[in-house]
């Protein structure tokens, strides 16, 4: 059975322009520097039409790459193994990614717990709360923090869809999300 967690809006469909980019796990081994990488030029990429105003460019920039580098990240971190399908779209004033990976049974437990805590209440209130106990605990592994804070100070709208169908044992799992980017025509 497929589980979703978040905003069922999200899964469907991600418009008619979609840029689709590749991470192949191969010889280099994917790993963080590829996260930087791509999520600096999907930021560069989405910012070019905003070159007009430097603060638009840069805010684009900036809220873009960071929510690509925080998905990717957490795909390279906690997949198993294969390959990451990172793809965009914009449209009117929301720029919207899906990133699709495979996870374990155990990380998709884990995960699918940290989901049921994170999207419930305020995320702003759930920010603070787990700051709080990764001080306390000094716990800061899969702790959410990347996601609350994208959700909380960047407006960041989420979802995860954890297939049903085992593929060698690996559970494949899309996440989506979406941000307001400014209207260009301002």
């Amino acid at each position: 059975m497929t589980t979703l967690y978040g905003m069922v809006d999200l899964t469907i469909g991600t418009g008619e322009n979609v840029t689709r980019l590749r991470l192949f796990d191969g010889p280099l081994d994917l790993g963080f520097k590829h996260c930087a990488i791509t999520s600096d030029f999907v930021g560069e990429f989405v910012a070019l039409p905003y070159r007009a105003s430097r603060s638009l460019y840069r805010e684009v920039r900036h809220n873009v790459g960071y929510l690509i580098n925080e998905l990717i990240e957490n795909a390279v971190k906690f997949r198993e193994g294969g390959e990451i399908l990172v793809e965009t779209s914009i449209e009117a004033n929301t720029f919207r990614v899906k990133v699709s990976n495979f996870v374990d049974q155990t990380t998709a437990r884990r995960f699918q717990q940290l989901l049921s805590e994170i999207t419930t209440g305020d995320p702003g209130e759930r920010l603070i709360e787990k700051i709080e106990a990764n001080a306390t605990l000094g716990n800061t592994n899969s702790s959410g923090l990347g996601l609350l804070t994208l959700m909380s100070d960047y407006g960041a709208h989420f979802a995860w869809v954890f297939g049903s169908r085992l593929q060698d044992h690996k559970i494949p799992l899309e996440t989506y999300a979406s941000i307001t980017v400014p209207d260009i025509s301002n």
